[in-house]
């Protein structure tokens, strides 16, 4: 293994650097910072990004990226995994991340599986060490191994292990890279809210009914949207909006086009997920409802009015969540 301390002076040229994050959605945005800030410090630098397939469009929208990956782990996984087709689908994955060598490779996911990534990638492989990673195993697939505190909020790490692999020491507010105002478009429409109730974890969900109660209240001046990604999240965005004439549930779109909607909001309310993530980044008012994570370690950073409601096991009220649009609005 190589020492720790080694890094890319400033006088090592460097010119091709691979980021691994691959998801989920909300740890790709916070990883978006550490990207940016390594873009403004080593301008002489190319950047690679290995993500899931269906958060490339998102990453794509990043200026610092030279070039997006597109990975389909989540797609080759389960019964999938058997499938002669997902065997010939990694192999081809493997061998074209293989057929260029980069300066540096820094895995900030620090999982198995991204760390097996970066052991196929070509170039000296930074990560966190054994104590500061979620599944230790990944660390002995690194060249180079950082100490990092697992009690640091998420981008804080990311920042933290991209500026050890390269040589610097994070500085300053985080920025996402994102341009709220070309994504939302230059013409300014009717104000409008975006309702962010799906989440993958049954634990971070809010009661159906209380989103009902405020979609009610809400629409009473705006327009409302209630975005979905799968079967069971449309479901849920027709029942809160069923009966609520400026309620609309739109037609499944890629994250690109997502980012659009809710850089063009007005406001956005979301649970403890990717998206709720992405309008923090982009600068949308936002009203965060936390009820099963913390948000000491996961919550919403940006450069716009925020309120964090609720904590792991706590889950705010429909009063709290109203009062807090009103701050945010005002």
């Amino acid at each position: 293994m190589i020492n720790a301390e080694y890094t890319m002076a400033a006088g090592h040229p460097m010119s091709d650097i691979l980021f691994i994050k691959t998801s989920s959605l909300g740890d790709a945005i916070h990883h978006m910072p550490a990207l940016t800030e390594a873009a403004a410090r080593r301008p002489d630098a190319r950047f690679a990004w290995v993500v899931e397939e269906a958060i490339a469009p998102l990453v794509r929208l990043h200026p610092a990226i030279g070039e997006v990956i597109p990975v389909a782990m989540r797609r080759w996984r389960g019964r999938r995994l058997l499938e002669p087709s997902t065997w010939r689908d990694a192999a081809q994955f493997g061998c074209g991340l293989r057929s260029r060598r980069y300066d540096l490779v820094i895995d900030t996911q620090g999982l198995i599986k991204s760390a097996l990534i970066a052991r196929t990638a070509l170039g000296v492989r930074h990560g966190y060490d054994s104590r500061s990673i979620k599944e230790s195993q990944a660390a002995w697939f690194y060249d180079v191994r950082h100490s990092v505190g697992r009690d640091r909020h998420a981008i804080a790490r990311n920042r933290a292990l991209t500026g050890l692999a390269l040589g610097y020491v994070p500085e300053g507010a985080p920025d996402y890279g994102l341009d709220r105002a070309r994504l939302a478009g230059v013409a300014a429409g009717p104000a409008y809210g975006v309702l962010l109730h799906a989440t993958a974890g049954a634990g971070k969900q809010w009661p159906v009914e209380h989103w009902r109660a405020v979609a009610a209240q809400l629409s009473e001046k705006f327009p409302l949207v209630l975005p979905w990604g799968n079967t069971a999240e449309h479901d849920q965005a027709k029942r809160i909006a069923q009966g609520i004439a400026q309620a609309r549930v739109p037609d499944l779109k890629p994250l690109d086009d997502v980012a659009r909607l809710i850089a063009g909001a007005s406001f956005v309310i979301g649970v403890d997920t990717g998206l709720m993530h992405l309008a923090a980044a982009l600068g949308v008012p936002l009203v965060a409802i936390f009820s099963g994570s913390d948000p000491r370690l996961t919550g919403p950073m940006g450069p716009a009015a925020i309120r964090v409601l609720g904590a792991k096991g706590a889950a705010p009220d429909v009063e709290q969540v109203m009062r807090a649009v009103r701050e945010v609005m005002a």
